[in-house]
């Protein structure tokens, strides 16, 4: 594994675990030449995936970009990183387990969203906000007619 300060390559592992959903390795690494330390994860990838853009573009599946898009909706909100990773290793495998090696983004986004709401509803409304693309207020409002009725679930199933 090469170092990502100094780009050596010559780096060793100092401790390997499963994560908490033994859906991944950690491994806590050091690199022999500047002594930096780094953590990398090991993960199963079943297939290569594509996702199909809107404008019919179609990229390479990204996991990071998934994790990214959660993070900033969650940032300073009192959820942890390894939630974030949990919730980001479900969407993997649920969309590795659809077969299908082109997902449309439009899928990914649902998920994405779904994992929010049950994390947190704050988060859950900063991705929709971008996600739908709230034009005005009006659009806002019908959104949070919905929001008030997935909490009134939320409690109720939680009685």
């Amino acid at each position: 594994m090469r170092c990502p300060f100094c780009n050596s390559e010559d780096t060793q592992v100092k401790d390997s675990r499963p994560t908490d959903d033994n859906s991944s390795i950690r491994r806590r690494r050091n690199c022999s030449e500047c002594g930096a330390r780094f953590t990398t994860f090991e993960r199963v990838q079943l297939r290569d995936m594509v996702v199909i853009k809107n404008d019919e573009r179609r990229q390479p599946f990204d996991r990071d970009k998934v994790m990214r898009s959660m993070q900033i909706a969650l940032r300073k909100r009192p959820v942890q990183g390894e939630q974030i990773e949990i919730s980001a290793n479900g969407i993997v495998r649920q969309l590795e387990t659809m077969g299908e090696s082109e997902i449309p983004s439009f899928k990914i986004g649902e998920l994405v969203m779904r994992a929010l709401a049950h994390l947190d509803v704050v988060a859950y409304i900063r991705y929709a906000s971008v996600y739908k693309d709230f034009c005005n207020p009006q659009d806002f409002d019908e959104f949070l007619k919905e929001v008030k009725e997935l909490q009134s679930q939320k409690n109720q199933a939680a009685e």
